[in-house]
């Protein structure tokens, strides 16, 4: 059997493949032990809140094991694969050491939720036919906090790919080859023998998913005290609030003889604990796009004093103006639609009103004016909402404009949005009129100040010279970060947007 020392393994460890992620989902692998990868060959794709990205490996070699299953999320800097680059002539793939995780304890108590790496327990295995058991590290609930780096080798960045739109696309792909069976890995494993053998003494870890292990750390319940009832010894939500649960206070009685006056005694009202019917209800876990999207919003609504203002307006001529730019030459070819120049509105109304386009930084206690625009469009996707940007639209034509939306809808949707262009927004334009809703009060996307949703165009009775007729009518909000946009501000910038939409003459007169 073929082995390996720690000079001629190298661990790859998940890069961090945007500005600032701090984790990965792995989809899928394309190699298994056994197999020889070369530099810059794909080994596995993984899912960040903002794209899925596939991984190439910087070195050549023999892959030996694979430390996570697919499905698992790992933190950036965590080794994900060991690859044996001195290669080898047979025998079967075993489990290679960790040599790159730095072995000291992380920064902080060493508690259940946190391992030094050096404490980790030898690898399960991986079951696979025709050869011997490679080994797979299996997933932990909370990673070490290892030292993020990137790939090092050729220097091959990872190559952003579609996950979205397509049929086949939105859904996992079938594994082929041999499937990972993980086992689950004690806890802590004592350094010292305990002379029988020289078998180490291993102590298991309580049986709880991530979520359960959070919300036992929030109440400071101790899982090891806690009583599991989940099938297979698991311990539930319900458990760990039934640990939580202050048991009954005990009064004891004044003595007889000398009664003194007691104050009443208030028992606290117990924590009321949510039930669920687990068999009609499904959880899905929050990761990904979704578990951003998430964080984004609750920071920018709890932070950014939120003012949303409406104005319900005329859009006859816009609409007769869009079918008119269909038929012109410059345009053909390109996408035109209401949403091209509701985005070539907005950016008059900016260059009006540029102290719309701003931000607050709170650290230096600044208004940082933009004289650019990165205008964000938020977009539906099988992954979730994003919001990627154009950048300097404000220099753009409308031809030019036509071009990028296209390109940047149609992008999006097809999963293959890279992280950059969801940074550095400035302002942005939600159409949520194409679910058929007349208006919303959007939330703004964080670091701008401004959004503006598009309601549903419909044909309704309006008075138009002094009569009653029917027109296309349409709602706009304008929501705007109040610390620094005054409400003259919001309220000039959406009357201008109005005013451009129910006139569009008003694009030459005022651009």
């Amino acid at each position: 059997m073929t082995t390996m020392t720690e000079a001629s393994v190298r661990e790859f460890k998940m890069p961090d493949v945007g500005e600032g992620l701090t984790e990965a989902e792995i989809l899928k692998w394309y190699v298994q032990p056994g197999d020889t990868v070369t530099d810059g060959q794909v080994v596995c794709e993984v899912e960040t809140a903002k794209a899925a990205v596939e991984l190439p490996i910087p070195y050549d070699g023999v892959v030996r094991a694979l430390h996570f299953p697919e499905g698992t999320t790992v933190d950036v800097g965590m080794s994900i694969i060991a690859v044996d680059v001195a290669g080898g002539t047979g025998g079967a793939p075993v489990a290679a050491p960790i040599a790159e995780v730095p072995a000291q304890a992380p920064a902080g108590p060493v508690g259940p939720e946190q391992k030094p790496a050096a404490a980790r327990a030898e690898a399960p295995q991986i079951e696979a036919p025709q050869i011997e058991a490679p080994q797979i590290e299996a997933p932990r609930a909370a990673a070490p906090q290892a030292e993020a780096a990137k790939p090092v080798g050729s220097g091959r960045q990872p190559v952003l790919v579609g996950y979205g739109v397509a049929a086949s696309s939105t859904k996992r792909r079938p594994r082929k080859g041999p499937e990972i069976a993980v086992s689950r890995v004690p806890d802590t494993i004592q350094t010292e023998l305990n002379g029988h053998g020289g078998a180490p003494a291993v102590k298991e870890r309580p049986l709880a998913k991530p979520p359960v292990r959070k919300l036992a750390k929030d109440l400071g319940v101790d899982l090891a005290t806690v009583v599991p009832s989940g099938p297979d010894g698991i311990i539930t939500r319900e458990d760990v609030h039934a640990a939580a649960a202050p048991a009954a206070p005990v009064t004891q009685a004044a003595p007889v003889a000398e009664p003194v006056p007691q104050a009443p005694v208030t028992t606290p009202a117990a924590v009321p604990v949510p039930s669920y019917d687990t068999a009609r209800e499904t959880r899905i876990p929050v990761k990904g796009v979704r578990k951003a999207t998430a964080a984004a919003m609750v920071g920018s609504a709890f932070t950014a004093p939120h003012v949303t203002e409406f104005v319900t307006i005329d859009v006859t001529r816009t609409l007769k103006l869009v079918e008119e730019l269909k038929q012109d030459k410059d345009m053909q070819g390109l996408r035109v639609n209401p949403l091209l120049l509701i985005a070539r509105a907005l950016l008059v109304a900016v260059k009006r009103n540029p102290e719309i386009n701003a931000s607050w930084d709170e650290a230096a206690q600044e208004i940082v004016v933009k004289h650019y625009v990165n205008l964000g469009i938020a977009a539906a996707t099988p992954r979730g909402l994003l919001v990627p940007n154009i950048k300097d639209a404000h220099a753009k034509t409308l031809p030019q404009l036509a071009e990028s939306l296209g390109e940047l809808v149609s992008t999006a949707r097809e999963g293959r949005t890279s992280p950059a262009a969801m940074q550095g927004g400035t302002v942005t334009i939600t159409n949520v009129g194409v679910f058929g809703v007349d208006t919303g009060t959007p939330i703004l996307n964080p670091g701008e100040s401004a959004i503006l949703a598009i309601g549903a165009i419909k044909l309704q009775p309006w008075v138009h010279k002094g009569k009653v007729k029917p027109r296309q009518v349409t709602t706009l909000a304008l929501s705007f970060d109040h610390r620094l946009v005054d409400g003259e501000l919001g309220s000039k910038v959406l009357a201008d947007v109005a005013a451009i939409l129910e006139q569009p003459k008003k694009l030459i007169t005022w651009s």
